[in-house]
């Protein structure tokens, strides 16, 4: 069950290989089959956002079948009480497409990762102010790299971006290089009426391209 997770498992998860896979779009009676194939080729971070079918059910079935040694949780967060219901259902992480520091605090004071979205340094400095210590740049493909490497000339360097938004398996190296810690990977990897075969390949490409560069 997700309250069975080590309280070190859920920076390890990101540590190890920092992929999460966003599931939007994902029905409750297919999670777990997608969730497994992608797990199976490494991607040990699976995010449900809240605008899919029933997610809170979809996280807490992904929470109860991989939580003791995936990092299971939401995105699209954004509210304090969704950040209840995500504690509720067993998940331990919140992913949101913006800073609002509120959120933030309300995750970090349940024990799990907060990841905001951000696009500038301003929302930055703020999503780092509130503790928060995994950004997302969002929607990477908007800026580029050469905004992230921009950024990360004055951010500490204990903060991790993950690159999220029209990331795919040819843009890695040059995000990489510009210092993103890790990515998103959304439809590239999985979208509605993908089978969970093609997502387990889908997932071994990307896997094997950040193992390439890391």
């Amino acid at each position: 069950m997700g309250d069975k997770l080590s309280s070190a498992l859920p920076e390890s998860a990101l540590d190890d290989l920092p992929l999460v896979a966003i599931l939007r779009g994902i029905r409750p009676e297919e999670v777990v089959d997608i969730a497994a194939a992608i797990i199976a080729a490494g991607i040990r971070v699976l995010e449900v956002p809240l605008n899919s079918p029933d997610p809170f059910e979809s996280v807490a079935r992904l929470a109860q079948r991989f939580g003791e040694h995936c990092l299971i949780g939401a995105g699209t967060v954004l509210r304090i009480e969704e950040v209840a219901d995500v504690v509720r259902v067993g998940g331990k992480l919140v992913v949101s497409p913006n800073v609002a520091p509120e959120v933030i605090a309300a995750a970090l004071e349940s024990g799990l990762v907060a990841m905001p979205g951000f696009a500038t340094a301003t929302e930055a400095f703020t999503a780092c102010a509130s503790g928060a210590r995994r950004l997302k740049l969002f929607p990477a493909a908007s800026y580029g790299p050469a905004h992230l490497k921009a950024l990360r000339a004055v951010l500490a360097s204990d903060v991790q971006i993950f690159a999220v938004g029209g990331v795919g398996l040819a843009d890695i190296p040059a995000w990489r290089a510009a210092g993103a810690a890790g990515f998103g990977i959304g439809g590239e990897l999985w979208r509605p009426g993908v089978s969970a075969a093609d997502a387990g390949r889908r997932a071994a490409q990307f896997t094997g391209a950040l193992r390439a560069v890391a």
